[in-house]
């Protein structure tokens, strides 16, 4: 399949970019290739695909149940007791309303962690994305418990996936997985080739508990369990100093920021992004799941990142609109060990196509700067991953049938219609 994108604008000048099966061949002016799909490009930019360093997809289900609670609650009064009853029909249709989001505002692959994977990874076959989707681990330092997760990670991690899906181990916390799990996936991870996705420092309870229990912080009970390593990706650390910056950095350990959830949580606003930089740890954006940040729109999450560096920091320059760009391109490709992020020959067709015409481009003095402080998403007209169209004039097929039964399988998990799920 080959497709040629005409007139479109690239750092602010016309080229074409010619695709050719899943990369980007060429891109340049006035191309001539012969081409089976040929898109106008005229009125629009394009960027690199975005890439959602950490969600849950499936959590689609429950956005809008539970606000407006502390994490603690949040997850055993009102996320666990539902979680109990998911079906993996409910998960598989909480992935694709997900995935419609996504695509609806620019992101063509994310880091996914969440329970029932056989329909996630069904899900996001069908929906074409790319992703790396997390075999989750809780063992809540039980040995039956532990035993029950490393059959259920080696039978997901057999399972059959194309090559826009990669398999990774997700143990889900310090606090609701065992140290002696947390090594076996360590090691399992380094013969496997794998990644390692992990909540880390999310709020201050964890941070005072993980003290309390272990003797150590959260990075420092990671660092005695040696399982800090380049293949390990930490989600939120918002409780850390500069020596675990440090050691963090010295082990190759990636971070994924999350604005908007904790924020809505409570859990924080001062995330070490300058340091982190500094260090030289690589730093992705993720929006979390939408039960948490209620939404799964990574600019939108971009532009929250960006503001907060500057208002705790009391610092304009904090963070520029170029910096939370590349956080969800460049470097979470680099997180995700995919060859994307960046629109050039030799890099995977992931991108997309920003319709120019909309409002906040009217005035065009910084296009990055529109991007990220003022079109929230909303701008993005075509989406194509590995080179194969998934949204076209702002539609992805399908989208209204997805949304039907994700929103009746919401329903029926909450008990909402009975008033039992307030």
């Amino acid at each position: 399949m080959s497709m040629l994108i005409k007139n479109v604008r690239l750092d602010g000048q016309p080229v074409d970019i010619f695709i050719n099966g899943r990369y980007i061949e060429k891109v340049g002016e006035r191309l001539s290739e012969e081409a089976a799909t040929v898109i106008d490009g005229s009125n629009k930019a394009v960027v690199p695909g975005f890439i959602n360093g950490h969600t849950h997809s499936a959590m689609t289900l429950f956005r809008g149940f539970g606000d407006d609670l502390p994490l603690e609650r949040w997850l055993g009064e009102k996320i666990w007791p539902c979680e109990k009853r998911l079906s993996e029909d409910d998960v598989y249709w909480g992935t694709k309303l997900a995935c419609v989001e996504m695509i609806k505002t620019g992101t063509t692959c994310f880091n996914d962690m969440y329970m029932h994977y056989p329909p996630v990874l069904k899900a996001v076959e069908e929906m074409g994305l790319r992703a790396t989707l997390g075999s989750t681990v809780f063992d809540f330092f039980r040995d039956d418990l532990a035993e029950k997760a490393r059959r259920q990670v080696e039978k997901d991690s057999c399972l059959p996936r194309s090559e826009r899906i990669s398999f990774s181990l997700a143990p889900h916390a310090v606090y609701t997985v065992s140290g002696a799990m947390l090594r076996w996936i360590g090691d399992l991870a380094k013969a496997g080739g794998w990644l390692v996705h992990l909540h880390l420092a999310e709020t201050q309870t964890e941070y005072d508990n993980s003290v309390r229990d272990f003797g150590l912080s959260p990075v420092r009970y990671l660092n005695s369990l040696k399982i800090l390593a380049p293949h390990l990706i930490l989600a939120h650390c918002l409780y850390v100093d500069d020596e675990e910056i440090k050691m963090l950095a010295d082990n190759g350990v990636k971070v994924v920021h999350n604005p908007n959830s904790n924020l809505k949580l409570g859990s924080g606003h001062v995330f070490r992004y300058e340091e982190m930089k500094a260090a030289g740890i690589t730093v992705g954006i993720g929006t979390d799941g939408a039960a948490t940040s209620n939404n799964l729109n990574l600019p939108e999450a971009a532009k929250i990142a960006a503001l907060l560096q500057k208002g705790w920091r009391r610092d304009p320059t904090a963070m520029p609109a170029g910096d939370a760009l590349k956080c969800i391109t460049e470097n979470g490709a680099d997180i995700l060990r995919i060859n994307a992020g960046k629109i050039e020959a030799g890099r995977l067709a992931d991108l997309c196509l920003v319709d120019l015409r909309s409002s906040p481009f009217a005035v065009d003095f910084n296009f990055v700067s529109n991007l990220i402080y003022a079109a929230y998403g909303n701008c993005v007209d075509t989406v194509i991953c590995d080179g194969k169209i998934l949204m076209e004039n702002h539609h992805v097929p399908g989208e209204e049938e997805i949304m039907r039964h994700a929103g009746a399988a919401a329903h029926r998990l909450t008990n909402f219609r009975h008033g039992k799920g307030k």
